[in-house]
């Protein structure tokens, strides 16, 4: 049993494809960020795969720096070696993953380091199963961005970086912003006021495609304008030939969870973000 770690993207996604392939939904995180990276190549990434003795891959992980890994699912066993052949892994502030592998994995990290760590985030993986739209819907209708909202739907997404405590002056989200318009894969739910609610889906990889970010202004916000958005890129998303959609929601926000879960979409599992001291 043994971890294989590479700089090239190709070289992972041809020896994880059938692993991450099996479970595309717990798998999201890696599937989406790998298909970006092979879409825009990355400066400096690192990216795994563990092996059993019979040459199977039960686990993945992918590291863009200076970014936090983040861990697909895997033995607790794999998690915990992780720590000991992962170039600059002492230099790591945080990890996320699900929560029994990202616990095993700062566990180990803090016994081999003498640092401590405490859960910073936790998330909830949902799926799709029956959609059901709002009803009554609110006034508006849905729209895809077009190259003029550009500057706009950047506006919003720093906005959105800032309020999940994500937010870096240094990050230029417009190529992100460019590449979503360029696919139809940004919408907004517009009112004769002009847009009040964005959503937008990653690209379809393995059949799964998942909903982020999903960004409504404070000021429209209470109006059912977030639920009208995901249920029209969910939809579009559906039609384009998506086999699963999901979506990742902040567990100390009951708001949220509830809408979705109207919207019909239902838990996977549990992801939580590590910080370490």
């Amino acid at each position: 049993m043994t971890w294989h770690i590479t700089e090239d993207v190709a070289v992972f996604r041809a020896a994880a494809r059938d692993h991450l392939a099996a479970d595309p939904a717990r798998n999201t995180v890696l599937l989406t960020l790998s298909e970006g990276a092979r879409r825009r190549p990355l400066a400096s990434a690192r990216y795994g795969w563990w092996t059993e003795p019979d040459g199977r891959v039960t686990g993945a992980f992918l590291f863009t720096l200076p970014h936090e890994p983040a861990l697909g699912p895997m033995p607790q066993e794999a998690a915990r070696a992780l720590v000991h052949v992962l170039p600059d892994a002492r230099d790591v502030t945080s990890v996320r993953g699900e929560e029994e592998t990202a616990v095993a994995f700062a566990r180990e990290l803090g016994a081999a380091t003498g640092r401590g760590w405490t859960t910073t985030r936790r998330m909830r993986l949902y799926r799709l199963g029956e959609l059901v739209p709002p009803d009554p819907a609110p006034k508006g209708r849905p729209r895809a961005a077009t190259a003029e909202d550009i500057p706009f739907a950047v506006a919003w997404m720093e906005n959105f970086a800032r309020d999940i405590g994500e937010s870096d002056d240094d990050v230029d989200y417009t190529p992100n912003i460019e590449a979503r318009v360029a696919d139809r894969r940004l919408h907004f739910w517009e009112t004769g006021d002009g847009p009040v609610s964005m959503a937008s889906i990653s690209p379809i990889v393995a059949g799964q495609a998942r909903v982020s970010p999903v960004y409504t202004p404070y000021e429209a916000r209470g109006r059912g304008y977030a639920g009208a958005v995901t249920s029209a890129v969910s939809r579009a998303t559906l039609d384009a030939g998506a086999q699963q959609v999901l979506l990742f929601t902040d567990l100390a926000n009951p708001t949220s969870n509830a809408l979705y879960q109207r919207l019909g979409y239902r838990p996977v599992t549990d992801h939580v973000g590590v910080h370490f001291t």
